[in-house]
């Protein structure tokens, strides 16, 4: 792996160094167990590429959330979904002993295993909110218990899970669903107050895994397993802000973004993981 990762939006060395910086963005260019369009891999520095055009100040916030600092790390490298979670546990406990905010960019979504299992081993009280338009709730898929349409089967045994936006799964699935946890696309659209009955199931901490399939196809085409009747930008932006506002939110990711030369879903991606940021900040304000 030899491609070069630039650092988010380009800041100032005042706001990228690893040492005051509050969220570390750590690249995990992986896509090896994806089953329909390849390319996530290259998700992590496309989204890093267009960040530049991103402007500091948040409107919707009145803040310039860069100013709490913004780091990459060196990216993470696996041959095998095996040694996958891992390497990226290893990696995320090293940013949360550091005290830091960890951001992981996949890649595929079985990148987020390790991650949530470093949140879970780190923090007691922990929730993973996912979302998806998967349940991602296989035992095993293709012959590996880590392949992406298991991510949330991995997590769920290490911290209780609440699922958004879901509107595919396997009858085999159906098993391991929580009715009480899980708000599938079609109720969403059909009940206004879904957001405030997801938050009060939160804990006091929150990890949060966003696979950008969540989102409409027609908002955000470029991503390996896109489905019809997702998620709009606000309704997205409306429950980060609430989960952050109602649990302390301890790391996030953003996955599965499948570059295919248009700017218009990187761009999306960059300005969500700014606007999470955005959010984590004024909560801590108050």
């Amino acid at each position: 792996m030899n491609r070069q990762y630039p650092q988010f939006m380009y800041l100032s060395s005042e706001f990228r160094d690893p040492e005051t910086a509050r969220y570390h963005i750590l690249p995990v260019p992986f896509d090896a167990t994806s089953t329909f369009r390849k390319g996530a891999d290259l998700g992590p520095s496309t989204l890093l590429e267009v960040s530049n055009q991103l402007e500091e100040y948040d409107i919707e916030t009145g803040s310039i959330p860069c100013r709490a600092g913004i780091y990459v790390e060196e990216p993470v490298s696996a041959q095998e979904p095996e040694e996958l979670p891992d390497r990226v546990q290893q990696r995320t406990r090293r940013i949360l002993e550091a005290g830091k905010i960890p951001i992981i960019l996949g890649g595929e979504h079985s990148v987020s295993v390790g991650s949530a299992w470093a949140a879970a081993e780190y923090f007691d009280d922990l929730t993973v909110v996912q979302l998806d338009a998967h349940s991602d709730l296989r035992q095993s898929y293709h012959g590996s218990p880590f392949n992406h349409a298991c991510v949330m089967a991995r997590i769920r045994e290490k911290s209780p899970i609440l699922q958004a936006g879901i509107r595919s799964m396997d009858i085999s699935e159906l098993e391991f669903v929580d009715p009480d946890r899980i708000f599938y696309a079609h109720q969403i659209h059909e009940d206004p107050e879904w957001i405030s009955r997801l938050c009060s199931r939160l804990s006091a901490r929150t990890y949060l895994t966003i696979d950008l399939d969540a989102f409409d196809p027609s908002i955000l085409p470029s991503t390996g397993t896109p489905q019809p009747g997702g998620l709009d930008w606000y309704t997205v932006l409306r429950l980060i802000r609430c989960i952050a506002e109602k649990s302390r939110l301890v790391g996030f990711d953003i996955v599965e973004l499948c570059p295919d030369g248009s700017h218009a879903s990187p761009m999306l991606a960059a300005t969500l993981l700014y606007k999470t940021i955005a959010y984590i900040e004024t909560a801590a304000e108050k």
